[in-house]
Formats: structure tokens, sequence, C-alpha cells
């Protein structure tokens, strides 16, 4: 009887988070074409989206293709068909890890710190006064990290698949000793317009909820520090849920489509 109870609070908290974060989704959305328009917050924004984002995410990318490369040269050996090492780590970056992988370390560095900004000024009740001026705070801080977000993501995808690709490329290099050329032909035969529309098209997705969850923990903070450190970690650890559980619906929708 406990259980049952317990899981229809969860139940009923869950469908009230995603009824709230949406109402958010859509406020923030439609406030990007509400003027007036505020183009140094939007460029602010994609400097700390992207330029604060890119090392991090081009790093672990260029390990991970490496990473692959290994293992894909190793599984591949059994069969001979260790000369498609290209194809395969291509196809997976550019159509799987790379956004996934790019998004998940985005909103974990770029989310907690949105969480964190909107939750000091809401804990120190700068929100509030922003409201007393006849201000919106979802038109001032939400819709253009939401813009900034679903800009800034795709791209940082982009860099993330060739990185992570090149890194393949110096493991094959060096463990099969092929040739330069027919590695990088090899990549531009697998990977189709579909593949990448697939794969970039999620992280305009990502990119909104990245910005969404940080925008609404941070407006729902409260109990000062404390409440700005919850969440933070309740940021990134939604995210990171959230990235992966929309990443299986948006694969789906997109192997229907192409």
């Amino acid at each position: 009887m406990n259980l049952l109870l317990s899981i229809d609070v969860v139940a009923k908290k869950g469908i009230l988070l995603v009824g709230q974060v949406s109402l958010l989704a859509i406020k923030g959305f439609v406030g990007i074409f509400i003027p007036p328009f505020n183009l140094k917050l939007v460029l602010r924004e994609i400097d700390n989206f992207g330029a604060g984002s890119l090392l991090l995410v081009d790093l672990i990318a260029l390990f991970t293709g490496m990473v692959m490369a290994l293992q894909t040269i190793y599984g591949l050996r059994m069969y001979g068909a260790e000369i498609y090492v290209g194809s395969v780590v291509s196809l997976t970056l550019v159509r799987e890890l790379g956004p996934v992988m790019a998004s998940i370390m985005v909103g974990a560095r770029v989310g907690s710190g949105i969480a964190a900004e909107i939750g000091a000024m809401q804990v120190t009740e700068q929100i509030d006064a922003m409201r007393a001026l006849g201000a919106s705070p979802i038109k001032k801080l939400v819709s253009p990290k939401i813009l900034a977000g679903m800009i800034t993501l795709p791209l940082l995808t982009v860099t993330a698949d060739i990185v992570g690709i090149f890194g393949g490329m110096v493991i094959a290099l060096f463990e099969l000793e092929i040739d330069r050329t027919f590695y990088i032909d090899s990549v531009l035969t697998t990977i189709t317009i579909s593949d990448l529309v697939s794969g970039i098209g999620k992280t305009v997705i990502f990119g909104m909820l990245v910005a969404v969850i940080g925008c609404y923990f941070g407006l729902r903070t409260m109990g000062g520090t404390t409440g700005v450190g919850r969440s933070t970690t309740n940021t990134v650890v939604t995210v990171s849920i959230l990235i992966l559980i929309s990443d299986f619906f948006l694969t789906k929708l997109f192997l229907i489509m192409f």
C-alpha cells in the first residue's frame, strides 16, 4: 500500500514537472519573436554556450573517437574487415555519439551555470524587482538562453563530429597503417545528408532542453545558497536524463522520416 502511494506521488510530481517545464518552454520560445529584441543578450549567451564549451566538447570528442577506433579495429579484425573502421566510427559519431555527448557536456556545464545565475537572482529578489518594474523575466532571461542554445549546440556538434572522426583517423593510421585518403573517402561515402540532418537536428531540441531546464530550476530556487546548490544539481541530473530519453524518440522519428 505504501509502495503504491509512493509511486502515485512520484507520478504526480513527474506530470507536474513536465507540464511546468513545457509551459516555460512555450513562453520562452514565443518570447524570441516578441519585440523588443536585445541582440547583446543573445550574443552574450551564445558566447557562454559556445566559446566556453568548445575546448571541453572537442577534447572529449577527440578521445572518444580514438577509443571508438581502437575498439572497432579489435572487433572488426575477427572478420578481416578492420579497413572499414572509418565508416563505423564516422557513422556512430555523426548519428548518435557526437550529438548526445556534446549535449550532455554542455548541459552539465552551461545548464548548471544558468540555474546558479537565475537561482542567485531569485533568492536575492532581483527577479521580483524585475517584475515590479514591468519587465518580463521570461523575455529577458529565458528567451535569449533558448535561442542561444538552439543556435550554438548544433555548431558545437559539428566540431565534435569532425574532431572525433579525426581522432579515429589518427588511431587507424598508426594501428592499421592505412592511407589517409582511403580513410577520408570511406567516411565521405558512408555519411549521407540524412545522417547529418538526423544528428544535428536533434541538438536543436537538446539546446532548448538545456536552457529551459536550467531556467526552470533557477526560477524555482528557494532557501538561499543551499537552494542554489540544490538547483544546479537537479539541473545536471534532469538535463542528462531528458537528453537520453528524448534522443531515443527523436532517433525513432528521424528513422521514420528518412
